[in-house]
């Protein structure tokens, strides 16, 4: 199987959970900094000894077309920081500005490996796709899962925006059943 072992092989995901990668990249907008969002971080830095972490720009968000609101940059950027400082691996992360939705995915050498969750999972195989169209080695992909509400619906910003759940996955109001 060789080196394309790594590009998308399932078997490889489960024995990657225990290793230490050097440089390990994870994206997103972070916005309504959640439970899941700091599950997808923490894995990064469990398996990672650096953690470059791309955050959506304002015209990245935009372009996203988010079905709600985003916070900007700026309040988003001071949400993460502050979430890596409590667990106290700030001096581990790079955070960069994502103003596609690759970020640097297609033209890092320093990375080993990216990590995603389920819901991203299809991108992180683009990527690597990509990667090697293009002559680059693919990163190894780390996949997590989603991560349930009360409800066992994955707790996403769109529901918090929406007033479904809290940041930990709380059901903000129930649904009485007639």
């Amino acid at each position: 199987m060789g080196k394309d072992r790594r590009f998308i092989s399932s078997a490889c995901r489960v024995t990657v959970m225990d290793r230490k990668f050097s440089t390990v990249l994870v994206g997103g907008t972070f916005d309504q900094f959640h439970k899941g969002h700091r599950a997808l971080i923490m894995k990064a830095f469990k398996v990672g000894k650096r953690v470059m972490i791309g955050l959506s720009s304002d015209q990245l968000a935009r372009e996203l077309r988010k079905n709600h609101n985003v916070a900007i940059y700026e309040e988003r950027l001071k949400d993460l920081r502050a979430f890596l400082r409590r667990q106290k691996v700030l001096e581990r992360a790079k955070i960069v500005p994502l103003d596609t939705p690759y970020g640097i995915t297609l033209s890092t050498t320093v990375a080993d490996a990216l990590v995603v969750s389920k819901e991203t999972e299809p991108v992180g195989i683009d990527i690597n796709k990509k990667r090697k169209a293009s002559g680059l080695e693919p990163l190894e992909l780390v996949v997590i899962d989603m991560i349930p509400a009360e409800d066992l619906v994955p707790i996403s910003t769109t529901r918090i925006r929406r007033g479904e759940i809290d940041r930990e996955g709380h059901l903000t109001h129930h649904k009485e059943h007639i």
